[in-house]
């Protein structure tokens, strides 16, 4: 694993009541629930990055209303056309 050090106000641990242990955890969970949710990074690097499994990782997007279906309209279009052409195929 690599290291990020970034700078926070003094006290902030305080103001959101937690350890400053808590404190990293809830930010690299933060983090990764956004990148997540952006599609900058799959469900595994983003369990990764906050220190828990994937399927935590999906337990935590379910708290944070963070969607696990990270498709474009485009690409669920595309899926049901296709789910749609398979189903035609399996009828005839």
């Amino acid at each position: 694993m690599e290291e990020l050090t970034i700078k926070y106000p003094k006290g902030l641990e305080l103001t959101v009541n937690l350890t400053k242990a808590e404190m990293e955890q809830h930010l690299r969970l933060m983090a990764a629930l956004k990148m997540y949710e952006l599609g900058k990074i799959s469900a595994g690097k983003a369990g990764e990055l906050s220190g828990l499994s994937r399927s935590q990782f999906f337990e935590a997007c379910g708290m944070y209303q963070v969607s696990i279906f990270n498709y474009s309209s485009e690409e669920i279009e595309n899926e049901l056309q296709q789910d749609l052409t398979n189903l035609k195929s399996l009828i005839k």
